[in-house]
């Protein structure tokens, strides 16, 4: 096995799972993972991709565009970092707004799933894991989808790719997109009103790619109970800014070199009462500016590989009502340092072991170092393919509207003396091949110590920021097969936790109790023939009682469902019917807030 081959089998994550070279098509795949690419409900952005993946649970308010909570293995909102390139892309203010991304996906590659070991090399201050992109290559391609649907439902999305070969070596491209969704929403004052402008320009020389890119995003959107669970109508109107400059060098026998900068502005005008009269200030009104650099690679030097990364952030924030903290800017450092080496290839299956620290360190908290180990085994041939065994130590600290946040009044209140929270994960897994089938399974345990979660006490109108230590044990399986006319993946996760808040009483919890013991995902799209295309999105769970759901019980399926048909004579047109909650569910992914209602759409697509 050359050394390139085996890179390439020890890089994949713990659980992802393997793919064929996806070829795009007039409509891009955004994640070869699920069916329907583009949401129902409006355009599609990064996060439209992670509303069906299998190790994905996403807790959306209004749609998964709106806002979405997005967690991974019974984590919470804010344990969830998201990177792009190099560099992590989060929000000071609140985990709600990490997925505020106004990017277009088809500048972006699939969404990688990084937990366990890998998650060393992800995105600081996170604590369970990464949603990692990165920028895909310019073409000359393009496309211009429009829509219409129930519920007043109007959308377009207009993208336009163009590169040029200056020689063999030198590629010059650049890319714009533009998009705009408006709708008066599946349920009284559930509107909003979308738009999203950003372009990049992109050089690659050889096997060194640099992408330089602006986007802006504004989003309205109404709610009843968006937050808070006292039948209100509430909205949010946000305004997002994102410039980054990203540089990859792809090296050989699987090392690389990746850098990046980028500044982001994401301002939050938040209503309780969306009816109440507005004056000179409005009372929850947020601005929040990050900035920040990152570096991360690999290079082997004789018979070891060194795995690093070094990122440095710099907040701010200015608010109306976030103001009883000790600070309101803050400084981030991670450093990580992972050597490895490997044995035994010429012997057949070769082996690999990692191990390494991390250093986190804020201006405002104790640093912490966290280390991780790491045995992984290959095998060339037959059913089994991998096994690991990992554990791996991560901290991160607390958002500011949990540490500036009233401790004794208003919606929401926060405690300034929140510290940092640590998680111990300890995993076994494997992936391989049988009967036709690709998957992969891992079983974890993770232990989370002064976890900051939001808590309900009867008798108090308000959440509340509360520190809990919370075990949890969970199980992760995702399969995969190909027919002729038929692709199937198949997820399930199952958990369990045992929590010990540490305030005398606790009568519920908004986000780590509110976690699916069971969950199953099934992607399918069928072949129909004659230009036809079905294609279906599921999940079914079976959830934790909470005392804050008053609506659709603790068991729930919702679906997403699309036909497509491309006609032969006009290449490249694409007309769809999709409805999404097929089955209208009134579930209440997050406790309290109103599921969306079924909602029907038509979309008509042509690439180029």
């Amino acid at each position: 096995m050359n050394a390139a081959l085996l890179t390439a089998i020890l890089s994949v994550p713990a659980l992802a799972l393997a793919q064929a070279p996806v070829t795009l098509p007039a409509v891009a795949v955004h994640s070869p993972r699920v069916a329907n690419q583009t949401p129902g409900a409006t355009f599609a952005m990064p996060v439209s991709a992670l509303r069906f993946e299998p190790r994905v649970d996403i807790q959306p308010r209004n749609l998964a565009e709106g806002q979405a909570d997005i967690t991974l293995r019974g984590g919470i909102f804010e344990n969830t970092g998201f990177q792009i390139g190099a560099v992590t892309v989060g929000d000071p203010q609140t985990g709600h707004y990490f997925a505020e991304l106004p990017v277009a996906p088809m500048m972006l590659g699939a969404p990688e799933i990084v937990t366990g070991a890998d998650l060393i090399f992800g995105a600081t201050n996170a604590t369970v894991g990464t949603i990692r992109q990165g920028w895909r290559p310019v073409r000359t391609t393009g496309f211009l989808s429009l829509g219409l649907g129930e519920n007043r439902l109007r959308r377009g999305d207009l993208y336009q790719g163009y590169a040029r070969s200056v020689n063999e070596q030198t590629q010059i491209g650049t890319d714009v997109s533009i998009a705009h969704s408006q709708s008066d929403g599946s349920v009284p004052f559930g509107e909003h009103r979308f738009d999203r402008i950003n372009g990049r320009i992109q050089l690659i020389r050889g096997r060194a790619q640099t992408d330089l890119f602006a986007g802006y995003q504004a989003k309205f959107f109404g709610w009843p109970n968006l937050y808070t669970p006292f039948n209100s109508n509430e909205t949010e109107n946000l305004q997002t800014s994102l410039f980054v400059l990203n540089h990859r060098v792809t090296l050989e026998a699987g090392d690389f070199i990746e850098a990046g900068l980028y500044h982001r502005r994401n301002k939050d005008d938040y209503a309780f009462n969306r009816f109440a009269p507005v004056g000179p200030v409005h009372p929850f009104q947020h601005t929040t500016w990050v900035t920040g650099g990152a570096v991360t690679g690999r290079q082997t030097i004789g018979v070891l590989a060194f795995n690093y990364r070094a990122e440095h952030l710099v907040d701010e924030l200015e608010s109306t009502s976030l103001r009883f903290g000790r600070f309101n800017a803050r400084r981030f450092t991670k450093l990580a340092l992972v050597p490895e080496i490997a044995w035994g290839a010429s012997a057949g299956g070769p082996t690999t072991a990692r191990a390494g620290i991390a250093f986190d360190d804020t201006n405002r908290d104790p640093s912490a170092i966290s280390p991780v180990l790491e045995l992984v085994r290959v095998f060339p041939s037959g059913r089994l393919r991998r096994v690991h065994a990992s554990f791996i130590e991560t901290s991160q600290v607390a958002t500011y509207t949990a540490l500036n946040s009233s401790t004794t009044a208003g919606l929401f209140r926060g405690n300034p003396n929140l510290g940092r929270q640590t998680s111990r994960n300890l995993e076994l897994g494997l992936g391989g091949q049988w009967a036709g089938w690709t998957g992969s399974a891992a079983v974890f345990f993770r232990r989370d110590r002064a976890l900051v979660d939001w808590t309900f006490r009867r008798g108090v109108t308000a959440r509340t920021a509360n520190a809990v230590d919370i075990d949890v044990g969970g199980f992760e399986l995702v399969a995969h097969r190909s027919w002729r006319t038929v692709d199937l993946t198949l997820g399930y996760t199952g958990l369990t936790k045992d929590a010990d808040y540490r305030v005398a009483t606790v009568d519920a919890s908004f986000y780590a109790l509110n976690y699916a013991r069971h969950r199953f995902t099934a992607a399918v799209t069928a072949r129909l023939g004659h230009g036809f295309e079905l294609r279906l999105d599921n999940v079914a769970r079976f959830q934790a009682p909470n005392l804050l759901r008053t609506i659709g019980g603790d068991e729930a399926l919702s679906s997403a469902a699309g036909l497509a048909y491309r006609p032969r004579a006009w290449r490249g047109l694409e007309v769809a019917v999709q409805v999404e909650n097929l089955w209208d569910t009134d579930f209440q992914d997050v406790p309290a807030v109103p599921a969306a209602r079924r909602q029907t759409s038509f979309r008509l697509t042509y690439g180029w």
